[in-house]
């Protein structure tokens, strides 16, 4: 809040230096113009009216109560010199001077005394004195009611002014404060979200695979795969137990340190050596080295390897091919089989396995997935992801 009050003070500040100096420039030209006052009412008035400018600069980087009193002094010696040394009376122009810095050029003072109640208090006391003043000093050339309606006009709509800013401000950081808060609400209960979708998919492609392997007592895999396999579980539950978060290496492997860039090469080796220890034999086509950014190569590499998961679990062979290409914009990976296959309608859409591990996975990495499969024809699932 204190930065915001500091900027509405500065912006008040200014306000007025511009407000102030445009009618003292107006007042002035009123006081040169042909017949206005005579020379010995002008020279005086001169040096008066450029201490009242230097006054009404200086506020507009100062809240000192001193530039205010001088502009005060100043405005008042400016009225009493012209309604007393002209020795023909008060002409139109000079009237007409008068009543502008007045009720027009010293109000711009109220911007900077309507922020709090003690300037408040010095804005009614300056206003009752320079009111009164001027409309003494000029009872023999307006009435003093008409003096008096004009200048209370003139002060009471800068007073209105500064009120409004300086009122309008503080609110305006409250709202501002109030959609901060909801909107970190929101991110939070979104970032929530996502660790919960994410933590879902970990225990899908690790604990939940693994589990599905005992259910069916390993068949197909070694006892010493499905071992290591277990172990790694186990390490992963642990670390989420502890707090961490681990970050994923591939599928069934998680590590805690955070890598910005991976050669794709490397990854995909491990990722078929582990399909490996499981009975599926994958054979690897196109590129064998690609780099990506650390989260879009995690979600294509976990992506992958849960396809080659359903292709162990689901298409009644032991053979897959991965194909991967690349040019200067995507990623792809095309992973075939020439197993049972399946009609796209029939699968349960509460699933996790394609539906969250593979598309929600792409999606949020800007990628996407295509699943093409007819029963008795095998299964084609193609992986796309930017570079």
């Amino acid at each position: 809040m204190d930065p915001i009050l500091k900027e509405r003070d500065r912006l008040l500040q200014r306000t007025a230096r511009i407000c102030g100096l445009s009618f003292t420039v107006v007042a002035a030209l009123c006081l040169v113009l042909p017949d206005a006052v005579t020379p010995a009412t002008f020279l005086p008035v001169v040096p008066l009216v450029i201490l009242l400018a230097a006054a009404q600069y200086v506020v507009g980087f100062s809240r000192s109560y001193l530039w205010v009193l001088v502009q005060v002094a100043t405005v008042l010696g400016i009225v009493a010199s012209i309604t007393t040394l002209n020795p023909d009376g008060l002409t139109p122009a000079a009237l007409s001077s008068v009543f502008q810095f007045a009720a027009a050029s010293l109000p711009s003072i109220a911007l900077v005394l309507a922020t709090d109640r003690v300037r408040l208090a010095v804005l009614a006391a300056v206003f009752v004195v320079v009111t009164g003043l001027t409309t003494w000093l000029t009872a023999d050339a307006r009435p003093p009611l008409q003096s008096l309606g004009i200048l209370s006009l003139g002060w009471v709509i800068a007073a209105v002014a500064g009120i409004w800013v300086s009122a309008g401000v503080p609110q305006a950081a409250r709202r501002i404060a109030s959609i901060g808060r909801a909107h970190r609400a929101e991110r939070q209960a979104s970032e929530i979200e996502a660790q919960r979708r994410q933590s879902a998919r970990l225990l899908h492609d690790t604990v939940l695979a693994t589990l599905t392997l005992l259910a069916h007592s390993g068949v197909g895999v070694a006892p010493a795969a499905l071992q290591q396999q277990s172990a790694d579980d186990a390490k992963l539950l642990r670390q989420l137990r502890l707090g961490a978060t681990p970050a994923p290496l591939s599928s069934g492997g998680y590590n805690l340190e955070p890598v910005e860039e991976t050669v794709l090469g490397t990854t995909l080796e491990s990722v078929k050596q582990r399909f490996g220890r499981m009975g599926l034999e994958v054979s690897w086509h196109g590129t064998g080295q690609v780099l990506l950014p650390s989260d879009v190569l995690d979600a294509f590499l976990l992506a992958l390897a849960e396809c080659l998961e359903n292709v162990r679990r689901h298409s009644g062979v032991r053979e897959a091919h991965v194909t991967i290409v690349d040019d200067a914009t995507t990623v792809r990976a095309m992973i075939t089989d020439a197993g049972v296959g399946f009609i796209l309608d029939d699968v349960d859409s509460a699933r996790l396995g394609f539906k969250e591990s593979v598309v929600a996975r792409l999606k949020e990495v800007g990628g996407h997935a295509r699943l093409f499969s007819e029963p008795g024809s095998g299964t084609t699932v193609v992986l796309e992801v930017p570079r």
